[in-house]
């Protein structure tokens, strides 16, 4: 243990956020990390406890606490301490093949289970690993290692959102020869376009696919398996195949006057901004645009702030956001205890740069759309909200959140975003594999595994899991990883 009483020595120091009114100006990411002499006092504060929570990766409370990775969390913050950089960069990436993925969006689980926040500020788990694989970069240790021996096996990773790039790294490593079919014009997935350039600024992802193809992994663009590419002939050129295209079927809200132009989906809100960005600097006419606009956001949770402040940074007139759940509590109540994941209302960017420009808070808590409303053309004029209230169903014990009978009120809305989650897998996608689904919508697998009822398919991912997080979705990659492996080969290293 680097420094016993570091704990109590030193504050917790975060990085410093440019303020609402300077970030809102522009799509980079906008956070100043500390210096490295300054994030090893950070590292320092790490107590290297004898039950780690940081790392258990375990469910408590129906929801996972600690990282899923299972990363080695105070091996390499004692290695910081110790200004051992590249030997912490070494350990981090035993568990986490991106870790200049998650040191960005990950919400950090393993913060939330620190044992200093017990009774105090947690570690800063995160910008530890944020500095530490950014310090490699910089010196060049994260270079290009591509296997010396290969197996002479063929694997095709249909995805490239952070499960199938995960997969596709383990087993390249390993030696096979993996190609990866991405439909889009980029590669990346949810990273690429589901995620904005404030959180995520794309030549990051760039970066770690160019390692990825200098250590010997075939990356296919605007290759649409189902579409313009035959499942088929996928199965009969590679020996295995791994499904990581996502839950990517957006959750919709089937209400009167659903059809009014005006009304988009998130993931295309989100899509269209980032990749008008990256072609042509957001040139006017070529993205789905809130400028001037009154934007109505349904859906609480993180997509729901990334479209906030998407809006405002397009120059909306007006942004509400719809939240179907009762405002969570400030605090940790009685029945969340640490190390559970704490269910307490979070203030996030987009909804900071909102308060700074409209002056208050955008969301509105038990309330969702009951009705739009549209104009002789079609053209989306006004949304019918109503409020909910929770009530127990008597036979299921769920709480359900029932309309309160009189409370319906109208409100100006020129544009619409669902952000709502997704229900599973695309069927155009399942059914050219021919793989079963289960109720949810996700592919079906062996119990505890990845694989699926077709013969040499196998999956990872949201189209396993359902809608998750980055972190866990690397972690779905290994794992999917490790089982095809072993079935090529009998057994697995990985």
């Amino acid at each position: 243990m680097g420094k016993p009483t570091g704990f109590m020595e030193y504050e917790r120091t975060e990085f410093e956020a440019e303020s609402p009114k300077e970030r809102i100006q522009h799509f980079n990411e906008f956070h100043t990390a500390l210096s490295a002499e300054e994030q090893r006092k950070q590292a320092a504060r790490c107590m290297e406890c004898g039950v780690p929570f940081c790392q258990s990766g375990v469910m408590l409370g129906g929801m996972m606490t600690g990282c899923p990775l299972n990363n080695l969390i105070p091996e390499w913050n004692d290695l910081v301490y110790k200004g051992c950089w590249e030997q912490a960069y070494e350990r981090l990436r035993k568990t986490n093949n991106f870790p200049e993925f998650t040191s960005r969006v990950c919400p950090a689980l393993c913060e939330k289970a620190c044992t200093c926040g017990a009774n105090g500020n947690a570690v800063t788990v995160r910008s530890n690993e944020y500095t530490i694989v950014e310090k490699a970069y910089s010196e060049g240790y994260a270079a290009p290692n591509p296997p010396k021996v290969r197996t002479g096996k063929k694997i095709a990773v249909i995805g490239s959102g952070p499960s199938g790039l995960a997969a596709a790294d383990q087993l390249n490593k390993r030696g096979h020869s993996v190609t990866v079919f991405e439909r889009s014009d980029r590669i990346g997935g949810l990273l690429m376009y589901g995620i904005p350039n404030m959180k995520l600024e794309k030549h990051i992802i760039e970066r770690r696919a160019d390692i990825m193809k200098a250590e010997g992994i075939i990356f296919k663009t605007e290759a649409d398996i189902g579409n313009n590419v035959s499942a088929d002939e996928i199965l009969n050129q590679f020996d295995r195949v791994i499904l990581a295209c996502g839950a990517s079927e957006p959750r919709n809200i089937n209400v009167k006057g659903r059809e009014a132009k005006g009304i988009y989906f998130a993931v295309d809100f989100l899509k269209s901004t980032t990749k008008a960005l990256l072609d042509n600097d957001l040139k006017e006419g070529t993205y789905i645009s809130a400028k001037d606009k009154n934007v109505i956001v349904i859906g609480g949770g993180d997509t729901g702030n990334d479209c906030v402040g998407t809006s405002v940074r397009h120059g909306a007139k007006s942004v509400t956001q719809l939240e179907m759940m009762p405002k969570l509590p400030d605090q940790r109540a009685e029945n969340n205890p640490w190390p559970e994941y704490p269910r307490v209302c979070k203030t996030d960017y987009g909804q900071e740069e909102a308060i700074e420009v409209f002056g208050a808070d955008p969301r509105v808590y038990q309330t969702t759309v009951k009705e739009f409303l549209s104009d002789d053309n079609g053209n989306l004029t006004a949304v019918v909200l109503v409020k909910l209230n929770p009530e127990k169903d008597p036979v299921s014990g769920r709480t359900l959140m029932k309309e309160v009978e009189g409370s319906e009120y109208t409100v100006e809305a020129d544009l619409v975003l669902i952000a709502a989650g997704f229900v599973g897998a695309q069927n155009y996608v399942t059914d050219a594999f021919g793989v079963e689904r289960n109720a949810r919508g996700n592919v079906s697998s062996e119990q505890g595994t990845h694989k699926t009822n077709s013969d040499k398919v196998f999956v990872c991912g949201d189209m396993h899991i359902g809608q998750s997080l980055v972190v866990r979705a690397i972690r779905e990659g290994r794992d999917a990883a490790k089982e095809v492996d072993k079935s090529l080969m009998g057994y697995t290293n990985l």
